[in-house]
């Protein structure tokens, strides 16, 4: 599996970048790349995202930057290619309702397209 380091200068890039405040639920985006956090206080119940347009083997990862710290909450997977009202995009989800992810206040959720530049992010709070 593939797996890129983000440093300390790129994620606080990222951070100042696309983004958006959430109780655990925000929908942000930059540039073709977009994020969906969903849940409750500091629970993460659902995380979805998508880049618009086609492209050659997509993938997406979600990770997260706390404290200065960047790291893999999902690592690299396949995204899937979807049309929907003539719109063309490729989507990844992962669903955490039986179980929701805890983060910390303060915690960005961001998720990054290999295909694509952008990557937006949601900060978690309380």
């Amino acid at each position: 599996m593939r797996r890129k380091i983000i440093t300390l200068a790129a994620a606080a890039l990222v951070v100042v970048g696309m983004t958006a405040p959430a109780h655990a639920d925000a929908t942000v985006g930059d540039g073709r790349v977009h994020l969906v956090v969903e849940g409750d206080g500091m629970s993460v119940t659902r995380v979805s995202g998508w880049m618009d347009g086609h492209g050659t083997r997509v993938q997406a990862r979600l990770y997260k930057v706390y404290n200065h710290q960047a790291s893999d909450v999902v690592g690299w997977r396949n995204a899937t290619w979807r049309s929907y009202g003539g719109r063309e995009f490729f989507g990844v989800s992962w669903n955490w309702e039986q179980r929701p992810h805890h983060y910390a206040n303060g915690t960005w959720l961001c998720i990054q397209f290999n295909r694509a530049d952008g990557a937006p992010c949601a900060k978690i709070k309380r």
